[in-house]
């Protein structure tokens, strides 16, 4: 449950941890005090899962601690009630630990957020894709209304309230493609542009991302402005100098090693093809993750897909609608 349904609120740590014990507890006690192997494994598992509903820590593993507690009555009978601590409790909190390094290795969220749970900017503000004008309760009564509240946490029922009222104001869209709205005539750099051509070019441009290309003017990624200020920072840390001071030693080439672009660039971020729907890159820019996308053709850029040019789509289609 930890690693294949990490958002159910059945899997957080709370629920596996107390959930799990408290079972092995109850399982023990009745281990000792009932000899019976039928009515021991009945009484066992029957209680440890009333046990955890009054402790708010169901979990569903723990109706199988409480079993394999019953089916070994010599192993219960040795080591008591110490069961529970060891190989239990330990073990419990090891796969938690475990569930919660795989989360962040995969891009997961475990355990799950909070509604009230700082943004990814570390602000107190609800992401953008969760500001519905619902409140916390009631969300929980929508959860609770539908008998969902052990399946969804109300964090991600707000996540995909969000992301299903994005892709209803898409419907709602013309029927634009990328091509219809991107930006054609591009300033693109090489990939072995140093950092001081790269700071240049975003000051003289006032742009917030470059493209960056290679041989055969392929598409190789994207450098943003936040990466060059990152590459800034990591110099400072270095040099123990000064934001100021780093910028300097950055743009003279006095780092320990030259920066160039694809150094700097990312290649992670999505891409798209002119004939991608706009609907589809709505979801994308939604978040404040994704600032621009590119749009190639057969591995070369041919424009680029803004946040400016999809509100300018947006806005243009709602006075479209507004005057029909």
């Amino acid at each position: 449950m930890l690693f294949a349904v990490p958002n159910s609120p059945l899997a957080q740590p709370w629920s596996a941890i107390v959930g799990n014990t408290v079972a092995a507890i109850v399982a023990v006690a009745v281990c000792l005090a009932v000899s019976d192997p039928l009515l021991r494994i009945a009484l066992s598992v029957g209680f440890a899962v009333a046990a955890t509903i009054l402790c708010r820590a169901l979990h569903p593993p723990a109706g199988a601690v409480a079993m394999t507690a019953a089916l070994s009555p010599d192993a219960v009978e040795e080591l008591g009630f110490m069961f529970a601590l060891t190989p239990i409790a330990v073990g419990t909190v090891l796969l938690v630990l475990v569930a919660m390094a795989y989360g962040r290795l995969t891009g997961r969220h475990y355990p799950f957020r909070q509604f009230d749970d700082p943004n990814s900017h570390g602000t107190t503000d609800p992401e953008p894709m969760e500001r519905l004008g619902l409140s916390e309760v009631e969300l929980v009564d929508i959860l609770d209304r539908y008998r969902q509240s052990f399946n969804l946490g109300v964090e991600d029922l707000a996540r995909l309230i969000g992301a299903a009222e994005i892709q209803a104001a898409a419907h709602k869209t013309d029927p634009m493609v990328a091509a219809d709205i991107m930006s054609r005539n591009l300033i693109t750099i090489r990939e072995d542009a140093p950092a001081t051509e790269i700071a240049d070019m975003f000051r003289y441009h006032r742009f917030t991302c470059l493209p960056v290309i290679g041989t055969g003017d392929r598409f190789l990624g994207v450098i943003f402005q936040l990466h060059l200020i990152e590459c800034v920072a990591q110099v400072a840390n270095q040099t123990h100098s000064t934001f100021q001071s780093a910028m300097r030693h950055l743009m003279v080439g006095k780092t320990r090693a030259a920066l160039h672009a694809i150094d700097i660039m990312t290649s992670e971020g999505p891409c798209a093809t002119p004939l991608t729907p706009v609907a589809a890159l709505l979801p994308l820019m939604a978040d404040g993750n994704v600032d621009a996308v590119p749009i190639l053709d057969d591995g070369r850029i041919i424009g680029i897909v803004t946040r400016t040019d999809l509100i300018s789509a947006l806005a243009r289609s709602s006075l479209n609608t507004a005057v029909q």
